[in-house]
């Protein structure tokens, strides 16, 4: 799926920006990262209020390959019935952006060699 059909995909519910990732793309609304596209499939954000409802809608969460063992993340497939209803589409997009909100911004970790000395009165930001 291409940068074009995934903007259509999530008209109705936001203009959204759309980044290259790992042979697929990372889908944004409002600079919060809701929704992954890959190998043509949209994956949205969850947590453990809304997993519960899409597992109940049918949906699959976003599993890849890692080094040793297959890894899954806390994103589930888009419901069938929301690709054909704009309503639907909007329904699940409200619940992942609310997901990545709840979780909030990643912990930046510091460079290798730029870290605080054990000993070090520098406070954490």
């Amino acid at each position: 799926m291409d940068r074009a059909r995934i903007e259509e995909l999530f008209a109705p519910f936001a203009a959204v920006s759309v980044k290259r990732m790992f042979g697929g793309h990372g889908v944004y609304a409002d600079g919060l990262f809701f929704a992954i596209e890959s190998g043509g499939e949209i994956y949205l954000k969850a947590n453990r209020h809304s997993a519960v409802r899409f597992q109940e809608a049918g949906s699959r969460p976003f599993v890849y390959q890692g080094k040793d063992r297959p890894i899954t993340v806390s994103y589930w497939s888009l419901p069938d019935q929301a690709l054909e209803d704009a309503d639907e589409l909007v329904r699940w997009a409200k619940f992942a952006v609310e997901a990545a909100r709840r979780a909030g911004p990643k912990r930046r970790i510091p460079a290798a060699g730029k870290r605080k000395a054990p000993n070090s009165t520098e406070k954490d930001c």
